[in-house]
């Protein structure tokens, strides 16, 4: 029975980490390129808008939701401990909540922050948004590459104990 929720689990931590890769993906490859090729002003209005915006109950929930999901998993890993799967389903785990969760409280909020704090007809915030669509878009394709891989990791743990 436990090891049918953990099997559970990690088919829905594997979509989750899918989406959650997708959306990241997608700044870091147009998203951001398109904002960089515009003016200064108009880059920082709309990535203080994305940043306001992106706080909803849809984000959110797939973000923290797949993060609980790997957060229980991280800790069923045990019962399949014997196995290569249970190493799977911790690396899988810790990646996400790692690379996805670490990062994006160690450097894209903080960054997010500076951002929404600049004035965007200022000089000050046309220097600030040169380092910003470098240093957040270098962390944004940080946290596209561990979830991609945490679904990886999901899948080959799927395939093992199918």
């Amino acid at each position: 029975m436990i090891g049918q929720a953990i099997y559970a689990g990690a088919f829905v931590a594997a979509i989750g980490c899918g989406l959650v890769a997708g959306i990241f993906f997608a700044f870091s490859s147009f998203v951001m390129p398109a904002l960089g090729r515009i003016p200064s002003e108009q880059g920082v209005n709309a990535m203080q808008s994305i940043n306001v915006a992106v706080m909803n109950v849809s984000f959110l929930s797939l973000f923290v939701g797949t993060g609980a999901i790997c957060l229980a998993l991280l800790a069923g890993s045990y019962v399949w401990w014997e196995s290569p799967s249970g190493k799977l389903l911790l690396l899988a785990s810790l990646l996400y909540l790692v690379g996805c969760f670490g990062v994006t409280r160690t450097f894209n909020i903080p960054l997010n922050d500076a951002l929404a704090a600049a004035r965007p007809a200022t000089p000050e915030a046309a220097a600030l948004w040169a380092h910003y669509l470098d240093r957040w878009t270098m962390w944004n394709t940080v946290r596209t590459v561990a979830p991609t891989a945490s679904m990886a990791l999901f899948v080959a743990t799927l395939l093992l104990k199918a």
